[in-house]
């Protein structure tokens, strides 16, 4: 199981496809909205819950999540993960109602919940710390690529032979992904044995200089303001992903005319974009921090400049007068939205001891999908108090964008006494 000649990069190969898998599911609802709100009479403000309600679980168990992959292993706690969400996606056909799409939806989000930072826990087992950023974005990059393929594929079965047959076989997928996991990947290296002598030394070597000084409890971690202020931020660029996920295909039906068919391609372009700034992101940082010996200064560089562009983009996109300018901002803003989505987590493995990435990353993304719970909802009472207009939303999610990055830049500094952050950045 090798990838580029080492062992760890099979592992970010396989958390690749299966953040792919994961946002395929997550974004098929939305492709297949407009056909499921039909069948089941759902108003603007009921189909806005419905998106909100994933992320009543989805935020809850991105802490459970990372709490437990500091317990039992982010390797166990994906396999548990992937199984629920597979399962319950497919059970999304057997939906007959408003409530009973309410509770597949927040058990999904349940099984969603960990990815992120089981896949931080499990980058910090398996890589020096030179790469980690880098890592943790090649790590994350299939997530918008699936969220690309969902439009075409989930629009193509759903003409093809009704919405409710996309999620069966997406969940298939999701299953089988689920197999080759359990199968094929250890929670450290020193537990598979195809990693090498020298691949194991050289990733020990460099984990060394990760640490933060004495373990300090969870609490008092997460309540540093350099913490509290990534989340913020984390925050902010989730606010515009699931405004975007949620809404963005329906905006293109109901308020640009655009047919089912032709909205299914024309939402591509911005995860495509989105994929080449995720995959792009972390290695800008981590040539930043190779530079000037600085994680988090080369953090925080890329964090504040990228989501203040994004938040500019998503801002003036729902007052344009064209769907093509509407398209292309939104691509836009996704595709530097999505370059700093490796920094919230880079953040943390800098300046949090190892054995508290899980929690505190964990943490870090349930505050993130909060915004999951807020956006879609605000989205669709906003939309139905103004009679179908977006202007107020769109511009709502770059403001909330902005105070982030502004938390971001103010807040967060490298913690007193940590180690190595410029003696990590000279290794080549």
């Amino acid at each position: 199981m090798k990838l580029f000649g080492t062992v760890r990069w099979a592992v970010v190969g396989l958390l690749f496809l299966g953040g792919m898998i994961s946002y395929l599911d997550r974004a098929a609802l939305s492709v297949a909205a407009p056909l499921l709100s039909k069948e089941l009479s759902l108003s603007p403000a009921e189909l806005g819950m419905v998106f909100s309600v994933f992320f009543f679980g989805y935020a809850a168990f991105c802490f459970v999540g990372g709490y437990a992959s500091d317990r039992i292993g982010g390797r166990n706690v994906f396999a548990i993960a992937s199984v629920v969400w597979s399962v319950f996606c497919g059970l999304t056909a057997m939906v007959f109602s408003f409530g009973s799409l309410l509770i597949v939806r927040l058990i999904f989000g349940m099984g969603e919940g960990p990815y992120g930072s089981a896949a931080n826990k499990l980058v910090s087992n398996w890589f020096p710390r030179r790469q980690q950023a880098t890592a943790v974005g090649w790590a994350n990059a299939g997530t918008p690529l699936g969220g690309a393929l969902a439009g075409p594929i989930v629009g193509f079965i759903a003409l093809a032979w009704g919405w409710r047959a996309s999620f069966v076989i997406i969940a298939a997928i999701g299953l089988c992904w689920s197999a080759a996991w359990m199968l094929m990947v250890t929670e450290r290296p020193e537990h598979n044995s195809h990693v090498s002598a020298a691949e194991a030394a050289e990733i020990a070597a460099d984990q060394d200089a990760a640490t933060s000084g004495p373990t300090v409890s969870l609490g008092s971690l997460l309540a540093r303001p350099a913490v509290l202020a990534t989340a913020f931020a984390f925050f902010g660029y989730a606010y515009i992903l699931y405004f975007f996920l949620s809404w963005f295909p329906t905006y293109l039906t109901t308020a640009r005319h655009l047919s089912l068919q032709s909205m299914s391609f024309v939402s591509t372009i911005p995860w495509l974009l989105g994929f080449i700034g995720l995959a792009a992101g972390g290695s800008v940082s981590d040539a930043i921090f190779r530079i000037t010996g600085n994680a988090v200064r080369a953090r925080k560089l890329v964090l504040v400049v990228a989501l203040l562009i994004a938040a500019l983009c998503v801002a003036l996109a729902g007052s344009v007068e064209t769907v093509q300018a509407a398209v292309g901002l939104m691509a836009v803003s996704v595709f530097f939205m999505y370059l700093t989505g490796n920094t919230y987590w880079a953040i943390i493995l800098d300046t949090v001891d190892r054995d508290r990435v899980g929690g505190v990353g964990g943490f870090v993304h349930l505050i993130a999908n909060l915004a999951g719970i807020v956006a879609p909802s605000v989205t669709g009472f906003m939309v139905q108090a103004t009679g179908g207009s977006y202007a107020g939303a769109f511009g709502l999610a770059g403001g909330i964008a902005v105070l982030g990055a502004l938390s971001v830049a103010v807040f967060v500094r490298a913690p007193v006494g940590s180690v190595g952050l410029a003696a990590a950045g000279t290794r080549v």
